[in-house]
């Protein structure tokens, strides 16, 4: 390969597979690398079937890609490798020009284009929704203030049976206060002002504020890549995202407790394109996994949706926040919640070298 070609084939962000005329591995990208677990010297002349178990008639669509010179994608395919659970994949087959024969293998996993897919919605919807809360957060706030002070007032002359109900006023009041207050935040958030940051050092900062409030009663477990390097981050607001997520765990465990791992690691495999036709790679993973009950399956879609939430009273702007701050950074979050294991997974990119 010339350099151009080689940089533009290590730069693939999904697994990708060259293969000969009888189907034999001669090529393996990075993450094609990382999805087997193997070397790219190792793959080398192993016959594909060998190394990866593909539900689909991959033979008949080879042939047919060899015969027609054209391309052919098979949506929605288990591909694993290995002793490794079956991942659901898009799969795309194409010839390669001036190689009779050959034949381009890529795997897209879905979760990845899942993820992609709903970036854009998510985000218009949430700076939307945010907008209107925010230009109408002034103009409630004065009322209710009016209404606070009248229902305190009224207690003073009021038997103690009907005082509850002025209590209620008020507490009910400032309830709405604090909400607002958390909307006016969202919309009034400054642009992050980065730097190189240590990862390890912000969630070390965040453990510490957890474990002597929110987070005393659970159990945490730090699974860390040491050998990361620093991102190119608002450490202020990282520490702000690391906190909201920690306290989330927390609340979903309830007050008998729970285990929280926080597990961070190098992973090559996700790039986020940008709209003007830019990537960047975002190989830098922060997860925070707790073992409550779970999201429910009916918000699980749109949890970093403002006002979205799964407990009663609760706001929906803690994930909503997270998911503004992850992405003026230029990274990504996403979750995967099952009862007993929900995933937030914060992708970030590398300190630009320069």
């Amino acid at each position: 390969m010339s350099p151009l070609s080689d940089a533009i084939w290590n730069s693939l962000p999904v697994p990708a597979f060259v293969l000969d005329g009888d189907d034999i591995i001669t090529e393996a990208n990075p993450p094609a690398e990382q999805f087997l677990n193997s070397s790219a010297r190792s793959l080398r002349g192993q016959p594909v079937f060998d190394r990866l178990a593909i539900d689909a008639p991959l033979e008949e669509a080879f042939a047919r890609v060899r015969k027609d010179l054209s391309p052919l994608f098979i949506n929605t395919v288990d591909v694993s490798g290995g002793n490794a659970a079956p991942v659901m994949c898009n799969i795309q087959i194409g010839p390669i020009t001036g190689m009779p024969g050959y034949v381009l293998l890529m795997m897209e996993p879905r979760q990845i284009a899942d993820r992609l897919g709903r970036a854009h919605n998510v985000n218009s919807a949430a700076k939307s929704a945010i907008g209107m809360a925010e230009m109408l957060a002034h103009e409630i706030k004065n009322p209710l203030a009016g209404i606070t002070g009248a229902a305190q007032l009224l207690s003073m002359n009021l038997e103690p049976g009907d005082q509850e109900l002025t209590d209620l006023i008020v507490a009910e009041s400032r309830r709405i206060v604090a909400l607002l207050d958390q909307v006016e935040q969202f919309g009034n958030l400054r642009p992050p002002e980065r730097k190189p940051v240590n990862v390890h050092d912000i969630l070390d900062r965040a453990l510490k504020s957890a474990a002597v409030g929110f987070a005393a009663s659970m159990r945490i477990i730090e699974d860390f890549d040491p050998s990361l390097p620093p991102t190119y981050a608002d450490g202020d607001q990282l520490l702000q995202v690391f906190l909201n997520l920690l306290k989330n765990a927390a609340q979903a465990a309830g007050p008998q407790g729970g285990t929280i791992r926080l597990h961070t690691f190098y992973d090559m495999s996700l790039r986020l394109r940008r709209k003007d036709g830019t990537g960047n790679a975002l190989p830098l993973q922060v997860e925070v996994i707790d073992d409550g009950p779970g999201l429910p399956s009916e918000i699980a879609a749109d949890i970093f949706e403002p006002f979205v939430s799964g407990r009663e009273n609760g706001t929906g702007l803690g994930p909503a926040l997270v998911s503004k701050i992850i992405s003026d950074h230029d990274g990504w979050i996403d979750v995967d919640s099952a009862p007993g294991r929900t995933i937030f997974r914060i992708s970030l990119p590398v300190m630009p070298k320069g």
